[in-house]
Parts: C-alpha cells; structure tokens; sequence
C-alpha cells in the first residue's frame, strides 16, 4: 500500500514509501528483536509487581524500551528534520515523556504494542496481497520445447513466438499458444476464476499459469514470456493495488492535519491546566501523554487501503481484473447499468426456440429440416443440426439436391420433394402458407425458416441470438440492488424490443452507431449519475471509455478489452457483474465501519484518559493495536465474497 503519511512505520522521502525503512522486516530479523524484547518485558513487569520499583527492574524495563523503540525513534526523528510529523514521532514522544515522569512500565509498554501494532499492519498487507503471490507462483520458469527431433527444457525467457512445446498431463502451460495437435482439459480457474476445466483440442488457445489436467498436446508459442496473459494480469493487479480512490485520498490529507493537531492539542492539556488552573503538572503530562497515543491515526489510515486491496485481490481470484480502488468506490455509486446485447446479454449465436407444426408431428419437421440443411456451415444450419442432436433426431440421406442462394435449399427425402427456406423462397415456389405464422413469430424478433414436404408447408422452425447464462436473473437481482439497467444496441427496433422483453430490462435503444452509444451513455449520466458500461471491448470501445467504469466481458486473449476497460471479466459470465456490484458496496461497508470504529473507540478512550481512567499500556492495546487488528479483521472478511455459478445458456 502507498501510503503519503508516515502512519506505518514507513520513512519517506518525496511522499513516497521507503519500504527498506519499514520499522519491521518481512523476516526472522524484526521477529527476533520483537520477541526478545517481549520477553524482557514480562521480567520487568513481573520483577516490579513483586517487589516494586527496583534498579533491576527498571533496566530491563529501558531495555525493552531501546530493543523496541530505538527504530521508531530513528524514524520520527528523521521525519521531524524533514518538517513531517509521524505517527512514529508520536509514540517517540509519549514513551519519553512516560519516562521522565516516572513510568517506565507504561514507556516500554507504548513502544513494545505498537511494534506488534505494526506487524499486524504487515500481516494485513501481505495476507490481502496473497494474490499477487499465488500468481507469481503460478509463472513456470522453463517450458519443454521440441527440438531437432527430440525434447529440450528451456528457461521461459528464452523461448520465442513460433517455437512448439508439449504438456504432459500435470503440466503448467509455460506461455500463451494455440494448441496444434493432440487434446486435453484445462484447468484455467487461476485466470478467470471459472471452476470447470475447459476443453482444448487444435486451435484452441491456451494460457500461461493455468494446468494440463489429462491429455498430451503440442502448442505452438504465441507471445514472448513477458507479454502473456498472466504476466498481464500480475502487472494489472499491482498497478491497481498501488492506486488511490476517493476515499483513500481524502483520509490521507485529513492525517496529515490530524497528527500536528494532536500534538498541539496534547501540549495544551499538558501546559494549561498546571499553569492556569494550578493542577498537577505530573498528573496533566501523563493525560497529555495518553491522548497523544491515543489519538495516532493507525487504524484510520489503514482503513481504506487494507479494504481496497483485499476487495482488489479478491476480484482478481475471482476472475474479476479491477484496475483501481477508485473504480472499486464508482461501482458502489452506480445506479445505471448499461449493457451492450451482442456477445454481453447474447451470444451471437442463433438457437432454435421453436418447431411449429402444421400437418406433421413436430419431431418430422425437425428430421426434415435437419436432412435439408445437414450439409450447409451457415447459422441457421448450424442451430437446426444442435436442435436435432439435442432430441437424437438422425440425419437422413437427400437426393437431388438444389441450392437457392439466400433463400433456402430443395431436395429430395425419402422419395418426396422437400424444401426449407424463407417465406420469400416459398412465395417463388408457390408453396402455400399458413397465414400470420411467420408476422407473429417475427414480430418476436425471431428468425423463421419454413419446412414443406410435397409442395405443402408441413411447419416452420423459429431462430433466435441466444441469451446468456442467468441473463435474466442477473438482470433481476442488480433491479434488486436499485440499479437502472439498459440495453444499447445497433440491431433492428423489434429484436431489440424482443430481448428486452425477455430480460425484463428497464429500457433499451435500437439502431445505435458507435457514437450514438456515447450520446446514449451521457443521457444516462444526466438522469442517474455515474454510469457502468458493460460490452465486448471491441466494438464498443466508445461507449467503455466514456461510461464512469467500462466493463469489458470475455477479457481473457483480448488486449483491446484489458486496455480499454476499467474493469475486464475474464470469463463471458454476466454472473460476475453482480459480484462485482456486491464486492464493491460490501467493500464501501467495510470502510465506513473501519473509519467509524476508529473514531469513536479512540474518541471514547480520549475521554476516560482526560478523566484519568485510562492508562498509556491501555491506549496502545485497544485505541491502536486492538482497534488495528478489528480493522484488519473486518476488511479481510471480503475475501468470503464469492462470486455465483448460473445455469447454462440459453438455447430455446
């Protein structure tokens, strides 16, 4: 986490984190000291509980205070000399002044828990960071290229676009490729998140960090190691994470006020009760001293970042690319959702979605629709022969076959002359048709093929773009979560009015050019506010940038989407739209709850330290440690936030 301030232990130089000067080190060499100077701590207490204050006794207690707070100090100093006051210079301060008054115990125990404050801190950041570390495990180093004739393992960075290698069962995939012969399952969860392995046979692309599951394949190699997908990904998440929103700016300037105000504010409880009032200047010191900890901004400078980071790293696992906390913070604000409808609420792909019959049982208007088109490679051909497999309806064997470009085909089917195609193809063949059929099934914004048999329409087969998985609940349950949602699309007015309908969507726009989708965008930001743009990254790139988050679907192998977008699903899953509408409002929860406990605890242990009811140890272990490890604890809750599975698509 980047933080301005000097809040966690960090020296800066210019406004940026110095992490060799971190007070503790990721290693046995700031556990050691710490857990030494512990030790030394519970003789000290325990020699001054038995048999009070004692030379012996109060030299283990300056040991501790050294062993624990020599760093701080060091720090606090250097940042004091740069005109910048510290949360270190802070605690300095207190265990100095808890000493020249008397009270050892209280100054070795100030120093002693805000070091375990501290490592808590790191525990957060390297726990929400997990991510990062799960995928830079996940780079393989070498990759097992064929070579003269034979097998070679070569490290990854020496591998080139071109060079084939082969994965055995258990393998990584080393690089990004296209599989060229054999096939296999692949388990791709650690890029996007899906937990079913995919299928890969040749010409299927393949990804860098995801596992070979059961078969021998040979790829060919198509990016250079330092362009996959994953490192893609890796580089994403780490720009992301060192990003700020809003919220997190505005925490930073208010510490960087807050702390010199804490100190003036402690000077005055310390110097004018004595001076005005002839109070005690031992008992005041010690209360000045006590808010001065008190009131070290710790848990409120975490609050944001730990959050934003875990929800950052839990999106990432979840197949979800968030390329900013500020980003996590809009989508919590965003009440209008815009959708693109080809490739984000369809598929582009035509299904069946109905058989009428006329004269003939449906399942025969199936078999001879299915024997006419079996050997054509369009759309419409292809969903027909999908159906029929579907239902096990076999092909049959034509004869005398005819082909009427765009229209339809003729053959012959068990011995009778049959033909399907559209109603202008059967207008041409004088085929008689059954009135209003077709109006009404195309005023549904379906594609209709009729089916005759002997020169008699025997029934009619009804096309549609399929819709995407859970569609219609994702679309229900974000209308849940007071969210307008919208449709803009370049198709014709009665296709889009048809999807609509089906979605239950709260509008649509039809017959939209790629600037006409900017212009739609701004119109819904004059009505609702901030705006989420959801599209393929492709054609759409317009409407993403200029929507407040652009949400790119089907991210994985598209550099045009992860450039383009705020926020890229790596999978085409609408399901995760709502995950990410969930992540972001419980993530903005979080917050308000970590920023809310920080202020109200130490506000609370402030007043009982300025009635005297609260000690130096007491406000160090729950105004600063106790309450960073609460803020901790809540903001890596996100991580239980999954994202959900919807049924399969829609194919009638």
């Amino acid at each position: 986490m980047d933080h301005s301030h000097d809040d966690h232990g960090h020296d800066h130089d210019d406004g940026h984190d110095n992490k060799g000067a971190h007070v503790h080190e990721h290693s046995e060499g700031g556990l050691i000291p710490l857990a030494v100077s512990g030790i030394i701590l519970a003789l000290g207490l325990a020699l001054r509980y038995l048999y009070g204050p004692s030379l012996p006794s109060d030299l283990l207690l300056v040991a501790t205070m050294v062993l624990s707070g020599y760093k701080i100090a060091e720090i606090g100093l250097r940042g004091m000399l740069r005109a910048h006051i510290s949360i270190n210079l802070l605690i300095s301060i207190a265990a100095v002044g808890a000493f020249a008054i008397g009270h050892l115990e209280e100054g070795a125990a100030v120093v002693f828990l805000f070091n375990i404050a501290e490592r808590l801190e790191d525990y957060a950041a390297d726990r929400a960071r997990h991510s990062i570390e799960a995928l830079m495990e996940l780079k393989p180093e070498v990759a097992t290229l064929r070579r003269n004739g034979g097998e070679a393992v070569v490290p990854v960075g020496e591998v080139w676009p071109g060079d084939i290698f082969v994965l055995r069962p258990g393998d990584r995939v080393p690089l990004d490729g296209v599989v060229i012969e054999g096939a296999s399952s692949v388990d791709q969860a650690t890029i996007t998140g899906e937990s079913a392995p995919v299928s890969k046979q040749a010409g299927d692309d393949v990804y860098a960090g995801t596992m070979n599951i059961d078969g021998f394949v040979g790829v060919q190699v198509t990016k250079l190691a330092e362009e996959t997908m994953l490192a893609r990904i890796l580089e994403m998440v780490e720009e992301a994470e060192e990003s700020r929103s809003p919220t997190e700016a505005f925490v930073d300037r208010f510490a960087r006020i807050y702390t010199p105000a804490v100190i003036l504010l402690a000077m005055l409880v310390a110097i004018v009760p004595p001076l005005l009032l002839g109070q005690p200047l031992r008992v005041w010191v010690y209360k000045s001293l006590v808010m001065l900890v008190v009131a070290c901004p710790c848990a409120l400078a975490i609050s944001t970042p730990v959050a934003m980071v875990s929800a950052i790293s839990s999106a990432s696992m979840n197949g979800v690319l968030v390329k900013g906390s500020t980003f996590i913070e809009q989508i919590s604000r965003t009440k209008a959702f815009a959708f693109d409808k080809t490739g984000t609420f369809t598929r582009g792909e035509l299904g069946v979605t109905d058989v009428v019959s006329f004269t003939v049982p449906e399942r025969e208007v199936l078999r001879l629709a299915v024997a006419l088109e079996a050997k054509a490679e369009h759309p419409i051909a292809r969903a027909i022969l999908e159906r029929a497999e579907a239902e096990g309806v076999e092909v049959e064997e034509t004869t005398e076959f005819r082909a009427f470009v765009g229209r339809g085909v003729e053959a012959c089917v068990d011995d009778t002359t049959c033909c399907i195609g559209n109603l202008r193809l059967f207008e041409e063949l004088d085929i008689p048709v059954v009135n209003g059929v077709v109006d009404e099934l195309e005023g549904q914004g379906k594609t209709v093929v009729l089916v005759s048999q002997d020169n008699c329409t025997v029934g009619a087969i009804a096309l549609m773009d399929r819709l995407r998985a859970g569609a219609v609940e994702v679309v229900s349950e974000l209308q849940g979560m007071g969210v307008h949602v919208e449709m803009l699309t370049g198709d014709n007015e009665v296709t889009a009015r048809a999807i609509s309908d089906r979605l239950g969507l709260d509008g649509y726009s039809a017959h939209l050019l790629p600037e006409e989708k900017v212009a739609a965008i701004e119109g819904l930001r004059e009505r609702f506010g901030a705006v989420a743009m959801v599209g393929d990254g492709v054609n759409d790139a317009p409407a993403l940038a200029a929507a407040d988050v652009g949400i790119a679907m089907g991210a994985i192998g598209s550099d045009v989407a992860l450039e383009t977008a705020d926020v890229a699903l790596m999978e085409d899953d609408l399901g995760r739209i709502v995950y990410l509408v969930r992540l972001s409002a419980a993530t903005m929860g979080r917050i308000r709850e970590n920023i809310a406990a920080s202020i109200l605890v130490k506000l609370g242990v402030a007043a009982l330290a300025f009635f005297g009811l609260a000690s130096l140890w007491m406000a160090v272990a729950v105004g600063d440690m106790g309450l960073s490890l609460g803020v901790i604890l809540n903001s890596l809750r996100l991580g239980g936030i999954r994202a959900r599975t919807y049924g399969a698509d829609e194919g009638a």
